[in-house]
């Protein structure tokens, strides 16, 4: 039986990035049997010595059971219909989704349509996004292309591809350092070494010890020690990237319990001024109202999931933890709109009080 919400992971990469080996090789574990593969057209993806019969509406059996559908209409509509055929009986049960986006996409509305849908997102969530990175092209790609940046920044994992070709380790450490500044939260994996393990459950609960970890999700802001952090590190280098300088993570981390109707108001006021530039944000609130019972928020540009109550703290670390990662995000906005919200604003700006009362304020400013 198909036990809802399915965990979703997003497969995106670059042209040439390896996609399409990655997915073949994941379609032949047993332990993938139940899942269902989306991918743009089959024509992209060599999985033709995988099938048994094609099926009506874009959906084919492989010879393992997994389902693979063609992106006909919308991915919402790919999704939905996806689901009926579960409650239906017309497919077997599902145990996980994967989304093979194309080497061009912009992955922010792949997961808008899982987290923005107000049935889907019943239905849904988002398990991970798994970003190829091509160990031969992978920096020339990210000087020429901003959606490849996009790719990397907003990854939960990145996978280092084509590593065993000629001249591919030479300028690998480059190549590996720059992603961290790109993503200083997302483990870097060589493609050939990665297992199914290191690949999915990348979301806030761990499926072996059946609870949150809030550690693995969020990465550096678990360990982060300052408050209002910023992770735009500068090694000497990013500087030279047009692109990579248009990306920056922060990391922002409150003691103690936050009223909901301030948080509230720094999401809101995040979203409607610069909703475009928040690639993602993810993070733990404690509440005032209830700081027995974290709130768990995620959210892609102007998109917000339906923010979740855990039943209890994961661990002995309270207060609030956000890491946001942001394209054009202009100076240290995030962190001032954040100290404001938590009242420990800084000299010349407003507190919270300031913000909420004020009737000339101009929202977000």
């Amino acid at each position: 039986m198909t036990r809802f919400p399915i965990p979703v992971t997003v497969l995106t990469g670059f042209l040439g990035s390896g996609k399409t080996t990655l997915l073949n090789r994941l379609l032949k574990d047993p332990e993938l049997k139940d899942t269902a593969v989306i991918i743009n057209e089959f024509g992209d993806v060599a999985i033709d010595h995988l099938l048994v019969e094609q099926a009506s509406d874009g959906i084919i059996e492989l010879s393992d059971g997994c389902l693979c559908c063609t992106v006909r209409g919308e991915l919402i509509d790919t999704l939905a219909e996806l689901v009926d055929r579960v409650q239906t009986g017309r497919i077997a049960a599902l145990s996980r989704v994967v989304i093979e986006t194309t080497g061009l996409a912009d992955p922010a509305p792949v997961l808008q349509s899982i987290m923005a849908h107000p049935v889907l997102v019943q239905a849904f969530r988002l398990d991970g996004v798994l970003t190829l990175v091509d160990a031969l092209n992978g920096a020339s790609t990210l000087d020429s292309h901003l959606e490849a940046v996009k790719q990397a920044a907003i990854a939960d994992r990145l996978i280092i591809s084509k590593l065993d070709m000629g001249g591919a380790r030479e300028n690998l450490a480059q190549l590996t350092a720059r992603l961290r500044q790109l993503n200083p939260s997302a483990p870097i994996l060589d493609v050939g070494k990665a297992g199914l393990g290191d690949l999915f459950d990348c979301g806030l609960y761990d499926p072996q010890s059946k609870s949150a970890d809030v550690r693995r999700w969020l990465g550096k802001a678990q360990d982060e020690d300052l408050h209002g952090h910023d992770c735009d590190h500068d090694d000497g280098h990013a500087h030279h990237h047009h692109h990579d300088s248009r990306i920056r993570t922060d990391t922002l981390i409150h003691d103690g319990p936050v009223p909901f109707t301030a948080i509230e108001m720094f999401f809101d006021l995040l979203r409607s001024t610069h909703g475009e530039n928040l690639l993602r944000m993810k993070g733990i609130v404690e509440l005032a109202e209830d700081p027995s019972r974290p709130l768990v928020v995620h959210g892609v540009q102007k998109t917000l999931h339906p923010p979740a109550r855990l039943p209890f703290w994961p661990d002995e670390k309270r207060g609030t933890r956000l890491v946001l990662i942001t394209l054009d995000m202009p100076g240290d906005y995030i962190k001032r709109l954040f100290a404001a919200i938590t009242n420990t604003p800084q000299i010349d700006m407003p507190d919270r009080a300031a913000l909420e009362s004020n009737p000339l304020a101009i929202p977000g400013q």
